[in-house]
């Protein structure tokens, strides 16, 4: 089964989505599309996701069963941590209203 999230996506990704997979809420889309249309999907999706995120989780032959692809401003990232996969918070740049640490 493959999991795709879109947040702020821009017009005519969700459409497109919706020839191969189910959306079962706003922005989550869930499937089973073969490796050749989940590849092609991703390619499209990365290109085109713009300012948006885009979220991919697909099977994948490791210890958890699944792997996750990103895309898009400001995205969490896979890490690979010791054979399991974690997500990396981007780090946010302090602006002047945040107090800084003593």
């Amino acid at each position: 089964m493959t999991v795709i999230l879109l947040i702020a996506a821009p017009e005519g990704l969700r459409g497109h989505l919706t020839r191969w997979m189910v959306e079962v809420n706003a922005g989550v889309f869930v499937g089973n599309p073969s490796r050749r249309i989940r590849d092609r999907l991703w390619e499209l999706l990365a290109t085109r996701i713009g300012d948006g995120q885009a979220v991919m989780v697909e099977p994948a032959a490791n210890e958890q069963g699944w792997a996750t692809r990103t895309a898009g401003r400001d995205r969490w990232r896979p890490i690979d941590f010791d054979g399991l996969i974690l997500s990396a918070r981007p780090r946010t740049q302090p602006n002047e209203n945040t107090p800084t640490p003593r």
